[in-house]
């Protein structure tokens, strides 16, 4: 049913209206056989949705926007919910950061940086290549820890480009994860576009340049917390990220999108500091008021070092917190049992 205002989609009328990717079906075959195997292992599974989506504004596309994104939350955070025990289904933006990988992207750690070619002990031998010794320790803790997340099948990897493959993956992907019911952990951390142009209204060529102005109206992209709640996932454990550039804006708007969508948490943060403090916010458990709503910070220091002597990331204590947090609610939904 479409909304009042025949410019803004709500769920239901856009998943009516605009086509699926070509590529879905295939994808959620994939996912069923991720969700089963997790299933019988009785494992805690987590989806991260990662980096962000673009809006075409052909048909044949050219050109399009992008949203501010390289991924880095979420890759990183799919690393210690994997740590932490979880299976993790990683839906992310094409080519944007992976767990592991992230560690040697083309601007840190180069991975042509970390090799050297060995001159043969023979002048007819052919040339090896190696490892620089002093990268050799770090590398193998990554290569073992990708190696192990991958041949234990805790690992699964699903990709996007537009907001509309966002939109119709996590619907199909919510549906499946439904069956394993408080188990699943939806960490919905990629930049998602507001706003959107409809199929209908796309241009089927490029759009020519040389004729003044270019004047594009856009509908918004459809709220799908609420139907993912009510009606996708009704018994996931939802978190979902607010980004602001004001800070007198995040908590209230935070506890809006709580109140209005039903979810457990927001996670707040301010574009400036993100790297080093995040808000949680959530209904207060126990409380019979919905709008009885708590926050609370998670601050580390800028310039604190992890055990390893690299800088200590954000998201080990996000996820942390997360994972008591989502116990907890297990034990108490199912009396303990």
């Amino acid at each position: 049913m479409a909304t009042s205002d025949p410019s803004q989609f709500s769920a239901e009328s856009y998943f009516a209206t605009q086509p699926p990717p070509s590529t879905l079906e295939q994808d959620i075959a994939g996912v069923r056989t991720f969700v089963a195997q997790q299933r019988e292992l009785g494992k805690k599974v987590v989806l991260v949705t990662s980096g962000g989506t673009t809006v075409p504004l052909e048909l044949n596309v050219v050109r399009f926007l992008d949203n501010f994104s390289a991924g880095t939350r979420g890759a990183t955070s799919a690393e210690y919910f994997l740590k932490a025990g979880y299976a993790v289904l990683f839906m992310h933006r094409q080519f944007s950061l992976q767990p592991f990988s992230r560690h040697y992207s083309h601007s840190t750690n180069p991975f042509l940086d970390l090799l050297e070619i060995e001159p043969p002990a023979v002048a007819t031998d052919p040339l090896n290549i190696t490892v620089t010794p002093s990268k050799r320790p770090e590398l193998l803790e990554v290569l073992t820890s990708y190696k192990e997340a991958h041949q234990s099948g805790l690992l699964h990897t699903l990709t996007f480009v537009t907001v509309n493959d966002y939109l119709w993956l996590l619907r199909a992907v919510s549906q499946e994860l439904s069956v394993l019911g408080r188990g699943v952990l939806y960490y919905l951390a990629a930049a998602v576009s507001d706003f959107f142009l409809p199929r209908q209204k796309l241009s089927e060529h490029k759009i020519q340049s040389g004729k003044g102005s270019l004047l594009i109206e856009m509908d918004q992209v459809p709220k799908i917390l609420k139907p993912m709640v009510d009606e996708w996932t009704p018994d996931g454990y939802i978190v979902s990220f607010k980004l602001e550039t004001d800070p007198a804006l995040l908590i209230p708007k935070a506890r809006a999108a709580i109140e209005r969508y039903g979810h457990q948490i927001v996670i707040g943060n301010d574009l400036h500091t993100r790297k080093y403090e995040v808000v949680f916010v959530s209904r207060v458990p126990g409380s019979p008021d919905v709008h009885d709503i708590s926050n609370s910070w998670l601050r580390i220091d800028p310039h604190a070092i992890d055990d390893r002597g690299h800088p200590k990331e954000i998201e080990e204590d996000i996820v942390a917190e997360l994972v008591s947090r989502h116990q907890a609610w297990i034990d108490a939904t199912s009396g303990g049992t």
